[in-house]
């Protein structure tokens, strides 16, 4: 996809529905958008294809934007509003009380994942087209960085087991690394550089990697391996 010139402001102003059959309307509109952008790309998206599976006529898309890309950008944060369940769960200090350290590693790493998995198709779009996008760069680029604050906020509460002298720069590197992680799967798919495994392998895969790189006592409870030379034994760290 070929660079985006950067839009004037002007031309991404969005006229809000004030009436409730108007809202309904837009939301149907955006939500068309949305299942245009992950079925195919950019590429796929025209203010005809939206008004043909929104099944209103172009006036009402004008009636709220003056150019495609305003309802692009609409569409984009109507898609990223929708992750707002999975995401809210890190700001829920119930779901974390009581659990054990490396508990509250997993469940968090899990919630993570759920985010990206049960949202692939979007996720997916999104990220090869802001390769060619630079404001859905730069909104996805303040996305991941709330999504990171919230999943640091939580790892935190682990702060005393966590085996590092900065234990948050520890937990941000994690999530860096699963954040990189899980962009790669949903935007490329689960073949990708890798062997094919289920999301909740995947999943599996990315827990072990976060204990294990943040809480190293914890290795001491997984399997251990022999080497191949002395027949000894080690454990995976």
């Amino acid at each position: 996809m070929t660079s985006q010139n950067a839009p004037d402001d002007a031309d991404l102003r969005i006229r809000p529905p004030r009436q409730a059959r108007s809202r309904q309307v837009w939301a149907r509109i955006l939500d068309a958008g949305v299942a245009i952008i992950e079925e195919g790309g950019y590429e796929a998206f025209t203010i005809a294809a939206v008004c043909e599976r929104a099944n209103v006529a172009p006036p009402t898309v004008y009636a709220r934007v003056d150019t495609k890309d305003a309802l692009f950008l609409a569409v984009y944060e109507h898609g990223i509003a929708r992750l707002g369940a999975g995401e809210a769960v890190f700001g829920d200090p119930r779901q974390w009380a009581g659990l054990t350290c490396e508990r509250l590693v997993r469940e968090a790493v899990a919630a993570l994942a759920q985010i990206f998995l049960r949202n692939a198709r979007f996720l997916g779009a999104v990220v090869l087209i802001s390769g060619g996008h630079p404001e859905i760069k730069r909104r996805g680029s303040a996305y991941a960085h709330r999504l990171g604050d919230a999943f640091t906020g939580v790892l935190l509460g682990a702060r005393h087991e966590i085996a590092h002298p900065d234990p948050h720069a520890a937990v941000r590197a994690c999530y860096d690394t699963l954040f990189s992680a899980l962009v790669l799967r949903v935007a490329y798919g689960p073949g990708f550089a890798v062997a094919t495994t289920t999301d909740a392998a995947f999943t599996a895969h990315l827990t072990e990697i976060a204990v294990r790189y943040l809480l190293r006592d914890s290795a001491e409870h997984l399997p251990t391996q022999t080497t191949g030379t002395t027949g000894t034994t080690a454990r995976a760290r």
